[in-house]
């Protein structure tokens, strides 16, 4: 590093600014001031990054991203070469640097005794510089294998290994069933976090490598899941995960109650500009989010811009601690009570929260919720405690409780794969599946994660299916399919 104490001189901690609340509640764009970023403060903040020896943060983030060579490339001014070592290890680090939690700063070194450095951002940062000075052009292999490969799903999984096998010259073919490519990252991520021109220049790259994109394809429907594989040589299943999970309530039924993810993909699908019939929306209606996860950050965001009367978040569990706890030092990820954009917008957040009942008004639509004080019990579980029950107004409500897994019917059904008893697809540790030939990564596979792990198996079964299609590969493998978070 150029000034090995500079984390000694410069010890705050600066982020870019966020737009005013008012101001951006009246548009989808990014909460952040893309005017504000100034590179100054960038290099500043670059300097923080220690000259540690053990460089904890490759351990927290599965890519391996190597944080402080490229952070000491920032504080230089050096802007391309960071770009190349950036780009060495992340396909995608303008997803990452916007809608990662990014456990890399949660593991900074520098974070056991004074604020984290500010990884995210200077990422986010070197690659919209990248792309700002026509640095990120297409890398077209050099020679073709003659080798055909289809990815089932067009997320961060998908995508990475979609690139990373087309710069490994095969013919590769991803399938989407809806009509844009992203997954999850167009439609469930709404723009205030990650405006849809980021995915749109990345894809006119990977197009211009090769990479070809199949839209409104469903496979298992359009077309069946074996005659995929009678025409390719190899599939990736990166389908993600989701399949939500339920609340089995009185009242369930009702007109006014959703999950969280169609209410999303709709908000998103008009906030680009598509007509969407009877969409769900939060106008002038008092929400209630079970939840309180990102996704149910997402629908604060999305209902207070579309002019909710009142939202209100329920979580069963207590309220996070604010600061690190002993049950999770570092430099695991902690539990900590966060406040997303969302939260500093509006709207009211309630733990230790137990929906007992949906009530409904005389026409069968929700009216409000009937919610009971949890009470934590001897053997671990959560109940409603009797005599604190009490209504609280809805008039649309959004399940926000995270997801169990793949919808696999198809897939078990026409291709014959395992699937584990958690409803996740059966791999082994180089992500193969029990149909020769069919490999699966990302949520599809592990279950619910965060985005820098969908990517780094979307590499990694990269690896896995060019060693698989050629006898060797070059590919590199950050993570198995057995690789876990570094938690307490």
């Amino acid at each position: 590093m150029g000034d090995p104490r500079g984390f000694m001189k410069i010890r705050e901690r600066e982020l870019p600014p966020s737009r005013p609340v008012e101001v951006r509640l009246l548009d989808w764009k990014d909460v952040k001031d893309e005017l504000g970023k100034d590179e100054t403060v960038l290099r500043r903040q670059a300097t923080r990054c220690m000259d540690c020896g053990v460089p904890f943060c490759h351990e927290g983030c599965p890519l391996g991203n190597l944080i402080p060579e490229w952070n000491d490339l920032v504080r230089q001014g050096q802007w391309l070469d960071a770009s190349d070592r950036l780009h060495a290890t992340n396909n995608f680090p303008e997803f990452t640097g916007r809608i990662c939690p990014a456990p890399c700063e949660s593991s900074c070194v520098l974070g056991i005794n004074q604020p984290a450095v500010t990884i995210k951002n200077i990422e986010v940062s070197i690659v919209d510089k990248a792309f700002e000075m026509g640095y990120l052009g297409p890398h077209v292999p050099q020679r073709q294998t003659g080798k055909t490969i289809a990815v089932v799903g067009s997320g961060p999984a998908g995508l990475a290994a979609a690139q990373q096998l087309t710069r490994a010259g095969h013919t590769v073919a991803v399938f989407e069933k809806d009509d844009r490519i992203g997954g999850l990252m167009q439609y469930g991520v709404p723009d205030f976090k990650l405006e849809k021109r980021h995915i749109t220049r990345r894809l006119d790259q990977m197009r211009a490598e090769g990479t070809r994109f199949r839209v409104s394809v469903e496979i298992g429907k359009d077309i069946t899941w074996d005659a995929l594989r009678d025409r390719y040589d190899a599939v990736l299943v990166a389908t993600g995960a989701p399949v939500p999970r339920e609340l089995p309530l009185p009242g369930r039924d009702l007109d006014g109650i959703h999950f969280a993810m169609p209410y999303l993909i709709e908000g998103n699908k008009a906030a680009a500009g598509d007509d969407v019939p009877d969409q769900i929306t939060a106008a002038g209606k008092h929400v209630i989010v079970i939840g309180g996860g990102d996704t149910g950050s997402d629908c604060i965001g999305t209902a207070l811009r579309q002019g909710a009367a009142s939202v209100t978040t329920l979580a069963i569990g207590k309220k996070p601690a604010l600061e690190r706890t002993d049950s999770t030092p570092w430099p695991v990820d902690p539990r900590i009570f966060e406040i997303s954009s969302s939260h500093e917008e509006g709207g009211e957040r309630n733990y230790l929260a137990s929906t007992v009942e949906f009530v409904s008004d005389e026409s069968g639509h929700v009216k409000s919720l009937k919610v009971a004080e949890t009470q934590y019990n001897a053997d671990g579980s959560r109940t409603p405690m009797a005599g604190t029950e009490h209504e609280i107004p809805a008039d649309l409500v959004l399940i926000a409780m995270g997801f169990t897994g793949p919808d696999t019917g198809a897939l078990a059904g026409q291709a014959d794969v395992a699937v584990t008893e958690r409803r996740q697809i059966q791999r082994d540790e180089a992500y193969a599946t029990s149909a020769p030939g069919v490999f699966v990564a990302g949520d599809a596979g592990r279950g619910a994660s965060l985005i820098v792990w969908a990517i780094a198996e979307g590499r990694a079964a990269a690896a896995a299916m060019d060693e698989y299609l050629t006898g060797s590969t070059e590919l590199p493998a950050p993570v198995t399919a057995r690789t876990v978070a570094l938690r307490a």
